[in-house]
């Protein structure tokens, strides 16, 4: 049994985490930490957790976490790479929920979040989250550098096109939207339910901190650079993410729809997340809610030399705390799909 905490178990992804977490039939939770809520039980403050889990939150202790297998960071930026060094050097292994290990330039890593890195010799060992494409380095991991929730979405809608060559890399475009959880839990005016009902508004169009991350992963795809123009809207809903993203196909990129389906299919076979729908489908946010799974489709628009990907996920889930998960039972060698196998929520 692997022993487990969670640093920052009050917020959405933090909540998320215990909720997988609480039913994992290998990873035993034996600390939640939160210095505003310490002394406080966890199923107190989320009685959605009654009966599944009553260990009271803690304030974050080396000593307490340092005897632990793993530790999840469900933290701010800027939080886990404080703990981390000292947490490795006692042989407990490390996943990031937030950004502070996804970005290998340490230069461009501190313009995007404005600080200076803590650590940035373990940015080189950090390796990125995305099973479909680490999934052999992350087997044995010390520290997981878990994707960003667009990132995730983003990546996988492009990855097969790009690592076949199929499309131009330097006229990429992502338009995604996101539930008012990806924001957080704390309080701010722009997600109250009176400013986002029954409207839809882009966000960050000059620039998001995912888009290096996005960008950097996608590059290593194609071999080499590429130029994606990226627009985040924030949506009506509390939780989900739809990404239509837009790419120029090559020349020899085959004869229409029917090759890049095959193509997506023959990437994505025997991966137990990514659903490749039929093409000409519309994959929704509620079809995934609750879910680790990503499901994508694609379109070629009147036969023209444009594809359209559309990819869906739980940004929660797939886009967080599932993948969180999905990354420690490859570290452990556990059941890549344990404590994940719960269709999504429907309504």
């Amino acid at each position: 049994m692997v022993s487990a905490g969670v640093v920052g178990g009050t917020g959405y992804t933090g909540v998320e985490l215990l909720r997988i977490l609480a039913v994992h039939p290998d990873i035993e939770l034996r600390a939640i930490t939160s210095r505003g809520n310490a002394g406080q039980r966890v199923d107190a403050l989320y009685p959605s957790l009654r009966g599944h889990c009553e260990l009271p939150f803690a304030e974050p202790d080396e000593g307490v976490l340092g005897e632990l297998d793993l530790v999840f960071f469900a933290t701010p930026n800027g939080t886990a790479m404080q703990m981390a060094p000292a947490l490795l050097a006692r042989g407990v292994r490390v996943i990031d929920l937030a950004a502070d290990f996804r970005i290998r330039d340490v230069d461009l890593w501190s313009r995007w979040y404005g600080m200076q890195h803590a650590c940035p010799e373990l940015l080189e060992e950090a390796v990125y989250g995305l099973p479909e494409v680490h999934r052999e380095a992350l087997r044995g991991a010390r520290l997981v550098a878990n994707p960003g929730c667009y990132p995730t979405a983003v990546q996988l809608g492009f990855l097969p096109l790009l690592e076949a060559a199929r499309v131009d890399p330097s006229r990429l475009i992502a338009s995604a939207a996101s539930g008012a959880s990806g924001a957080g839990r704390a309080a701010n005016v722009a997600t109250l339910l009176c400013e986002i009902s029954e409207s839809l508004k882009a966000y960050a169009v000059d620039g998001h901190r995912h888009l290096p991350e996005i960008e950097q992963c996608l590059a290593d795809a194609a071999g080499g650079a590429v130029d994606l123009t990226f627009t985040p809207h924030l949506a009506p809903m509390t939780r989900g993410i739809h990404a239509t993203l837009f790419a120029e196909l090559s020349a020899d990129a085959g004869d229409g729809i029917e090759s890049l389906q095959r193509l997506f299919e023959s990437r994505y076979a025997g991966e137990p997340f990514v659903d490749v729908m039929p093409a000409g489908s519309h994959p929704e946010t509620r079809s995934v809610r609750g879910a680790n799974t990503c499901r994508i489709a694609l379109h070629r628009p009147q036969g023209r030399g444009r594809v359209v990907v559309l990819s869906a996920i739980d940004n929660l889930v797939k886009g967080a705390a599932g993948q969180a998960v999905q990354n420690a039972n490859l570290m452990f060698g556990l059941d890549e799909r344990a404590g994940l196998g719960a269709p999504p929520l429907v309504p």
